[in-house]
């Protein structure tokens, strides 16, 4: 099959889209190189002519596209040639979905139908077993009972009822509390939604609870005081003070008392906590330079400048490891602030890092776009070799998360697959040069910030040693993280992930989904309410779905039945916000008012700034800006 070709100033219609070995010569007429009569002497002055119309109708050609705000070209390899096409052109021709044209070169064949049983089984054997082990939550079956519940809600009224009237005995009654604890699954109404004016790219409880912050686009970190998780307070706002183009991540150290920000360069600003403290933040440069923001100088686009994706504190306090786009992981310590380690040990940008338990400093992992996870022995990384490996996805990695007891580890990868993994299942250094367990994924080129890997093109990796598979979520055009569920409010009995969808997804242990929070929906609900009385740009942007939320990280509160999503979208395309799930029994009880709609100082919010009819007349760039 010959590829077709365009030429500029061509419709990019099925009839337009001429094969060249037949476009010179119309049905009926003699190619002149053909018929031995020609004179080509005698219509010299008929070719000028021509040629000069020719011309003309190009300039014309030209000029209309022009008048359509239509001058910039692109240019497109097709068949072998170089063509330039109007934007019009480009998008008809990506939606022709041609696969002449987006194929490889040569003949194409009709693709053969995936296997529909290459998907992991749901539910999974390995995971029921874990959770019958009591490593992950209570199974009430456990628990006898000849009660049987018609709900949750109905559950927990139950199981509180015979609590109160002493009905079981005391290890009846331990057991009765943490399945208590795990029935407890947020819903969908929100108690608060926190709008922020940029997108917020994390948000995350300290470990006892009484801590919130939310790291906003706009180099701003936000901390609430959650003591009482059903009444918020604020109380100070950190800055990244030289930050380039987003906050990256943050990391609370164990005492509460410094935070960890990063942004895409090469340094880490430690913020203290405490409101009383307005000093500027602490600088620590991983780059070993000395220097720091406008003190770079062109330093910055050598091979010493650098992105931090991600950091975390050790669980004494004392180091950081960050993961790079330098495909590096770094351990520095603060103390002496000098780098310990930095070694190159993925073949692409290293997305994310955590420690394998909090009492310890010795074990850590990190993941990268190269589709692995690396594990270091902090005592070995002298000699730059990780200490194993775990495969199983097949594109880029965007989150890890550690269950801290030494073992168990969570990903989140741009296959739209969460896996749970065994410490003890981690393939060996040899093992993993010797198989190349790399090899099906490394030509892999989906880019998921314009494109998401279809259900059709995802094939289980013939190399996986993960224990359990979860499947559902879209982890589609940013860095979507994952957890474990918290051992006070859930007895550790779920794992959960955010979503491109605007939905938190949260599964038992054996794949088998526990239940799903539509963020998206009740963040409309309670958004569309405020603004009652749209403005143009606004309803512009929500009828296109530019408004739609993205969940990047959901955060399971430490010791009550509450979730935090932190999301993209909201008012427009660059906005974000915070919003705070509950498990709640009865909607219709007393209470403090569901869906309040508060700013970053949890004052109440007014609508959103589209609403003001001086807005409206402001230019459409400021409204449409990304």
């Amino acid at each position: 099959m010959s590829h077709p070709s365009l030429g500029r100033g061509s419709n990019v219609a099925d009839d337009d889209i001429d094969d060249d070995e037949q476009y010179h010569t119309a049905p009926g007429e003699v190619d002149d190189e053909l018929d031995p009569d020609y004179d080509h002497d005698d219509d010299e002055p008929e070719e000028e002519e021509e040629e000069e119309e020719e011309e003309e109708e190009e300039e014309e050609e030209d000029d209309d596209d022009d008048s359509d705000g239509q001058e910039g070209n692109f240019f497109i390899d097709i068949g072998g040639r170089m063509l330039a096409l109007t934007l019009p052109q480009l998008h008809a021709l990506i939606s022709r979905e041609d696969p002449s044209i987006f194929g490889p070169p040569g003949r194409t064949r009709p693709r053969t139908p995936p296997d529909p049983d290459r998907f992991p089984k749901v539910p999974s054997e390995k995971g029921t077993e874990l959770m019958d082990s009591g490593l992950f939550g209570v199974t009430p079956a456990a628990v006898p009972s000849s009660t049987k519940y018609s709900s949750p809600q109905a559950e927990v009224a139950l199981r509180l009822l015979d609590r109160e009237l002493g009905l079981r005995d005391p290890i009846d009654q331990r057991m009765d509390q943490r399945i208590l604890a795990q029935t407890m699954i947020p819903s969908d109404p929100a108690d608060m939604l926190i709008r922020f004016p940029q997108s917020v790219y994390s948000g995350q409880f300290s470990d006892d609870g009484n801590f919130f912050y939310a790291v906003g686009k706009d180099f701003k970190v936000r901390m609430y005081d959650t003591s009482n998780p059903y009444n918020w307070r604020y109380y100070k706002t950190a800055r990244f003070p030289f930050g380039q183009w987003t906050l990256s991540d943050a990391s609370l150290s164990p005492d509460n008392r410094w935070l960890a920000i990063t942004s895409l360069l090469p340094h880490v600003c430690l913020a203290p906590t405490d409101p009383n403290d307005s000093g500027d933040p602490y600088t620590l440069d991983l780059s070993n330079t000395g220097l720091t923001g406008r003190e770079q100088g062109a330093y910055w686009r050598d091979a010493r400048h650098f992105a931090i994706f991600s950091v975390r504190y050790s669980g004494d306090s004392r180091e950081l490891v960050a993961g790079t786009n330098r495909n590096s992981v770094i351990v520095y310590d603060i103390e002496s602030r000098t780098v310990l380690h930095n070694v190159v040990g993925h073949n692409d940008d290293v997305n994310a890092v955590c420690f394998a338990d909090k009492s310890s400093p010795h074990i850590l992992y990190s993941g990268s776009d190269d589709t692995t996870i690396k594990v270091w022995d902090r005592r070995s990384m002298a000699d730059r070799r990780a200490a194993g490996a775990f495969v199983g996805h097949i594109e880029g990695l965007t989150y890890i998360d550690s269950k801290n007891d030494g073992r168990y580890l969570l990903s989140n990868g741009k296959d739209h697959s969460m896996k749970l993994w065994d410490l003890r299942m981690a393939m060996s250094e040899p093992d993993f040069s010797s198989k190349d367990p790399t090899r099906c994924t490394r030509n892999r080129t989906t880019d998921y910030r314009w494109t998401e890997l279809r259900d059709d093109d995802w094939f289980p990796h013939p190399h996986d040693n993960s224990v359990v598979t979860f499947r559902g979520h879209r982890v589609t055009r940013t860095l979507i993280r994952c957890h474990f569920s918290p051992p006070g409010s859930t007895n550790s009995r779920y794992v959960y992930s955010g979503s491109f969808d605007g939905k938190v997804y949260i599964w038992n242990l054996d794949a088998t989904l526990a239940g799903t929070i539509d963020v998206g929906a009740e963040s409309q609900r309670i958004l569309g309410r405020a603004n009652a009385r749209p403005s143009p740009p606004y309803r512009h942007l929500r009828d296109h779905g530019y408004t739609a939320a993205c969940i990047r990280e959901a955060h399971w509160h430490p010791k009550a039945p509450m979730v935090v999503a932190s999301a993209w979208g909201g008012d427009n395309t660059d906005s974000g916000f915070c919003s705070v799930h509950s498990f709640n029994d009865g909607l219709e009880d007393e209470g403090i008012e569901m869906g309040r709609l508060l700013n970053e100082r949890l004052e109440p919010s007014q609508p959103a700034e589209y609403d003001t009819e001086s807005e409206e007349e402001e230019d459409d760039d400021d409204d449409y800006e990304a």
